[in-house]
């Protein structure tokens, strides 16, 4: 029984040992089940990568024999992938042999010496590009010295390089071209690097800078502009590569010897650098100061028209108004100066009553607006609450603005009413004239006439109303003359105003006896005035006339001589009262009380101022007649103007005047009569002491002008007006207060007159109310 039990124990436990093996065998079995199952699922999903991987491997072995994908088997062009290298040439698929070839040296070289390779491929047929990129394969995936190889398909990305190698050659031959247009560009143009050192340059730049190459301008670093308000041309593009935004400005240069003006822009072109050009712009500013200057002397010119301009810009502002506008307006040139649009224009016009009344303003408005739009130049006239007529014209402009004139047409209206009214008057005037006129035209035919010309001539009005030619009437007029041959020099008259615009007279006798003055005066118009006087009664009060002035001609000479004689006469009484009134103040008689003295001293001025105005009638008469003796002797002028002084130095003292007398002796000498040029001197030195009032002042001044002596007698008095001044000639003078009164004392000015007229000499005077009067006496 324990035999049993220990058979038991042990059957139990080798069944258990089994039961647990069998279990563990299961288990085992299981697991590798699952491991193979999950092997197979990897290498399921790593087949189908590959199988959807953008490359494919291709195993060589070292006997040639080839493993890889039937995917890459379709890139080649082949239905299956072969056994072996050699076999992916298949005639008209696969690879040609060439390509073949190139595959297998480059798998070669990889199995024996490891090199990587990368390689192209262009399988046949397919229109493909593969690109093979191979090495040593790792021992794991295959020993013995296997190539691994993988293939991409480049055929997108070839599509993509030939048209990245298309655009690449167009771009350089655009570059090329463009390269050619800028050296050819007549401009100056040039490029800066990024640390804005000039890199490239044109030959219009080398030139501008005056180099010898476009190598040595960069080489030496020439730039075109000069640095303005301290800025090189390398700075201010610094800047402008800096804000990368292109820059303009307008600076001067110096090319080919002379200043231009240059634009110059700088262009920024990322970090690569900034470019630039210069435009030359002389010609252009040139032709912009030139348009300043006119425009400016236009506006000049406009500013002296009579007629108000104002000028509207595109925009219809208000950009120039000359000053006949302004004060026609009455608008200030400060308001004008903010360019005001049209309508505040019109509405300013408007608050200061200058527009013609209107029932619909607004539409008034809009309808000038219109103007700006217009074609063709718009005129109206305005007539304005105060009674001014303007005369407005629109001219569009062709920069779309417009030009308004305004002319006040208020005078010329007046004006022509007016001449409507002279035109009555003046036909009125011409038919009641006392002399005979007639208008002929050019033609000769007759225009105009008056009822005297036809009663003078005896012409009916019928006649003339059919405006006969020269000829014609003349024919007529031929019979009532008394001697018909003269009707020639009444035609040469007519002719003489008419065509050769000359005027000239004549006279004529009439049959019936009565004398006619006629003249031919030409007319602004073209035609010719033929006026004709009747002068029987005048010429018979010509010849009384005549007769009356031989008479009187008689007369004065009668007069002369007897004037003459009687200042020969009153000499001998007068030398005699004057010698016995020296006696009696000599004492001969006996001595005389004081109030006898005083009495025989009137009585002797008296005899002075008498004789000297009986020399005066004397010479005066006796120069009238042309036979005033006159001494021929050489006279020393300025000692002669000293005594005249001198002699009257008492009574400018007494007067309370100062004399000034300025000359010398290097003025020369006269050939003449001392006594009488004393005599005349001494006349204008007392009527200036007359003339001027007490501290005044006596100019007496001697000189040469133009070879000729002359002297000056001028004061500080009272003055004369110019009527005043004749009447002095004619013997007056000039009281203290400025009164004219009849000279008393002597004949004056017109002795003076006559006496240096005698001597060749000319007096002439100059006066001024309030300043004074000079005598100036030329002598030769």
């Amino acid at each position: 029984m324990l035999l049993n039990h220990t058979v038991l124990v042990a059957i139990g436990l080798l069944l258990s040992a089994w039961t647990l093996a069998a279990a563990w065998a299961i288990i085992a079995a299981r697991a590798r089940l699952r491991r193979a199952e999950a092997a197979q699922r990897l290498a399921r999903r790593l087949s189908r990568m590959v199988e959807e991987s953008p490359a494919l491997p291709l195993l060589v072995r070292a006997d040639g024999r080839i493993e890889g994908p039937s995917r890459l088997a379709g890139w080649l062009g082949l239905d299956a992938m072969p056994q072996y290298l050699s076999e992916l040439d298949a005639e008209d698929r696969g690879l040609d042999e060439v390509q073949l070839s190139k595959l297998g040296d480059a798998v070669r070289r990889a199995q024996k010496t490891g090199a990587p390779f990368r390689i192209a491929l262009a399988p046949r047929g397919g229109g493909r590009s593969l690109g093979a990129a191979g090495h040593l394969a790792d021992p794991q995936i295959s020993p013995g010295g296997a190539a691994l190889v993988w293939f991409f398909d480049c055929s997108d990305s070839e599509v993509e390089l030939a048209k990245m190698r298309a655009e690449a050659l167009q771009a350089r031959a655009d570059f090329a071209g463009l390269s050619g247009l800028i050296e050819a560009a007549p401009l100056p143009m040039w490029f800066r690097d990024a640390a804005m050192r000039l890199r490239l340059v044109n030959s219009a730049y080398v030139k501008a800078v005056g180099a010898r190459s476009a190598d040595e301008a960069v080489a030496q670093g020439v730039e075109l502009v000069e640095p303005v308000e301290g800025l090189t041309a390398a700075q201010v593009a610094r800047q402008v590569h800096a804000r990368q935004q292109a820059a303009t400005r307008i600076v001067s240069a110096t090319i080919g010897g002379q200043r231009r003006s240059l634009r110059v822009s700088d262009l920024p072109l990322g970090d690569e650098g900034v470019a630039g050009y210069a435009v030359d712009i002389e010609e252009m500013e040139e032709l912009t100061r030139q348009f300043r200057r006119f425009r400016d002397a236009q506006r000049q010119m406009l500013d002296t028209l009579s007629a108000g301009i104002a000028q509207f810009d595109d925009k219809r502002n208000l950009v120039f108004a000359n000053q006949p506008f302004l004060r026609i307006f009455a608008m200030p040139q400060a308001w004008v100066v903010d360019t005001p649009p049209f309508d505040r224009v019109l509405d300013r016009m408007r608050d200061g009553g200058r527009l013609p009344e209107v029932r619909d303003f607004p539409e008034w408005r809009r309808e000038r607006q219109g103007w700006f739009l217009s074609s063709a130049p718009r005129e109206e006239p305005w007539h304005l609450s105060d009674g001014t007529h303007l005369r407005v014209v629109g001219q569009p402009m062709p920069d779309g603005g417009l030009l308004m004139i305004f002319e006040d047409r208020t005078e010329q209206l007046q004006l022509s009413a007016t001449r409507d009214t002279l035109l009555r008057t003046r036909t009125a005037t011409f038919d009641n004239l006392f002399e005979s006129l007639a208008v002929f035209g050019p033609d000769g035919k007759l225009q105009l006439w008056n009822r005297r010309f036809a009663a003078d001539w005896g012409l009916d009005e019928d006649f003339l109303a059919t405006h006969p030619r020269v000829d014609v009437m003349l024919q007529r007029l031929a019979g009532q003359l008394k001697r018909p041959a003269q009707v020639g020099v009444v035609a040469e008259v007519i002719q003489s105003a008419t065509l050769e615009r000359k005027q000239k007279g004549g006279r004529i006798a009439l049959a019936d006896g009565r004398h006619l003055e006629f003249a031919g005066v030409p007319l602004p118009d073209g035609n010719g005035l033929l006026t004709v006087l009747d002068i029987t009664d005048s010429q018979k009060a010509e010849a009384a006339l005549r007769e009356r002035n031989a008479a009187l001609i008689e007369a004065d000479a009668v007069k002369t001589r007897f004037i003459a004689n009687m200042s020969y006469e009153f000499r001998t009484p007068l030398t005699s009262i004057g010698g016995f009134a020296e006696l009696l103040a000599a004492g001969v008689a006996g001595e005389l009380t004081p109030q006898a003295r005083d009495y025989v001293a009137a009585i002797l001025t008296s005899v002075e101022r008498l004789g000297q105005q009986i020399e005066n009638v004397l010479d005066l008469s006796q120069s009238e007649a042309g036979t005033l003796p006159l001494a021929q002797e050489e006279v020393a002028l300025f000692p002669l103007l000293t005594e005249v002084v001198q002699e009257r130095a008492e009574r400018i003292e007494a007067a309370g005047l100062s004399l000034d007398l300025r000359g010398s002796d290097a003025v020369g000498a006269v050939t003449g009569d001392s006594r009488r040029l004393r005599r005349a001197f001494g006349e204008l030195v007392d009527n200036a002491i007359v003339a001027t009032a007490p501290g005044g002042r006596i100019l007496v001044e001697c000189g040469r002008r133009k070879g000729r002596i002359q002297v000056v007698v001028s004061d500080n008095g009272v003055g004369m007006e110019p009527s005043t001044l004749a009447r002095a000639l004619e013997g007056l003078k000039l009281s203290p207060d400025g009164r004219m009164v009849e000279r008393r004392t002597g004949l004056g000015l017109p002795l003076v007159r006559q006496l240096i007229e005698a001597h060749a000499g000319a007096l002439e005077l100059l006066s001024e109310p309030g300043q004074g009067t000079s005598a100036i006496v030329t002598l030769p």
